[in-house]
């Protein structure tokens, strides 16, 4: 069967069944379209700067909340949104605050998806916790104000979007995914761009 060019640059994979052992599919995974590296590159830059001058256990932190956001599921229709991601990481890292000031005290959310978040963070965050407790709590409120940071800015190409921070996020680990099943997938494998280390 013969097919053009562009049908193989557009349509490989979706709407054309490739073989695996297709030449040019190869080529096209290691060799990715310049508009997606320049996105990878945009996207783990967009993260680094979020955990720049964070310890090791801190940006082991900041990818098990990354995480947990990416597969929590709010109880109702309501989708999670970036505002609510930043209103219940503030939140927690209010009460972790307070308490290293020796007092015990549950700081809530303003919205009510925001706290149905943090609640359900505060669960992951126990069990963190209990591998070394002082040093958690002294790395957990950074941690957490950086994540509502993040969550807060907006990239000028995605400023309407309100789930940015997690399509960031999504896309970074999934990127780390692909790259730790086959390395030499993505093309990426270079050392001329940022590198996040997913733990």
């Amino acid at each position: 069967m013969q097919i053009c060019a562009v049908c193989c640059g557009t349509k490989r994979l979706t709407e054309i069944a490739c073989p695996s052992d297709c030449v040019y599919l190869a080529a096209a995974r290691e060799h990715p379209p310049a508009a997606a590296v320049r996105r990878q590159k945009q996207d783990v830059a967009a993260l680094v700067r979020h955990m720049r001058d964070l310890s090791e256990q801190q940006s082991q932190l900041f990818f098990l909340i990354a995480t947990f956001l990416l597969r929590y599921e709010p109880p109702e229709l309501n989708p999670l949104i970036d505002d609510d991601i930043a209103e219940g990481m503030d939140a927690l890292a209010a009460t972790y605050e307070t308490a290293a000031r020796g007092v015990i005290y549950e700081h809530r959310a303003a919205s009510l998806s925001a706290e149905r978040l943090a609640n359900s963070l505060r669960t992951l965050l126990a069990e963190a916790a209990r591998t070394g407790e002082s040093s958690f709590q002294r790395a957990a409120p950074v941690v957490l104000r950086r994540i509502a940071a993040a969550a807060r800015e907006k990239m000028p190409d995605e400023a309407g979007n309100r789930r940015a921070f997690l399509d960031l996020i999504g896309r970074v680990i999934h990127m780390q995914d692909k790259e730790a099943a086959d390395p030499g997938q993505t093309g990426s494998n270079t050392d001329d761009g940022p590198r996040v280390i997913i733990p």
